[in-house]
């Protein structure tokens, strides 16, 4: 089962936030809006509080396919993982779909993929087996794939490493605060966890992000750093 389509085609959207995707695609969608308010489109579900239609299958994946994928690549840290993570939340998503009350459509899928990723971690590290290089996707290759050359030119390696390097529960806190901005109220809905998690663990993230980027000699003498920290 695929939602996605090549991989030049989703990377084009990852760095991209939520409302610029929603600004450029909107028309192409088919999501029409009015005074900025979606009347159309699982916005529009949930603006009405259900009276509007809940769109079909196939363009609920086309209006929300490119921002779990960047979703679950910030997390993840590969194309391959992020595709797994997509797919899987889609089938969770159509699985439920029946159940879904009105509320922050893009909420719940936050939540769903932020959940399965977390899923993921804790599965693989109950599985004993020889580990790869913790920069395995990152070995330049003779004919890169079009997810490997994006991410070269596009992301901070260093940052990149950085951000690999935290546990997931936090990594999973500062991508969503930092990256997708989500409130803290948003990410402890998100998380299943209490507020003052929330603000510990995106504290501790960003502690850990700023002494792995010293390491790699990444901040100068005059503490700059990056703004993602």
């Amino acid at each position: 089962m695929r939602f996605l389509g090549s991989g030049a085609s989703n990377s084009r959207h990852i760095e991209e936030s939520a409302a610029e995707v929603f600004a450029k695609n909107a028309a192409d969608l088919g999501i029409t809006t009015e005074d900025g308010v979606p009347t159309t489109g699982t916005g529009a579900f949930d603006a009405t509080d259900g009276a509007a239609p809940m769109p079909s299958w196939d363009e609920l994946v086309r209006e929300h396919a490119d921002r779990v994928y960047r979703l679950a690549y910030r997390l993840s840290g590969n194309a391959h993982d992020a595709e797994d993570l997509t797919q899987e939340t889609f089938i969770r998503v159509f699985r439920s779909l029946s159940s879904y009350q009105p509320g922050t459509f893009e909420g719940w899928l936050h939540r769903i993929t932020t959940n399965l990723f977390l899923d993921m971690v804790r599965r693989r590290s109950r599985i004993r087996m020889e580990s790869l290089p913790e920069d395995y996707d990152r070995v330049p290759s003779d004919t890169p794939d079009p997810e490997q050359i994006f991410h070269d030119a596009r992301l901070d390696p260093h940052l990149q490493r950085a951000l690999d390097t935290l546990a997931p529960e936090y990594r999973a806190a500062v991508v969503l605060c930092d990256v997708e901005g989500l409130s803290y109220e948003e990410i402890a809905s998100t998380l299943g966890v209490k507020l003052g998690t929330v603000r510990s663990r995106i504290h501790r993230g960003r502690q850990a992000l700023r002494g792995s980027l010293k390491d790699m000699g990444v901040l100068d003498a005059a503490g700059l750093e990056p703004t993602f920290i």
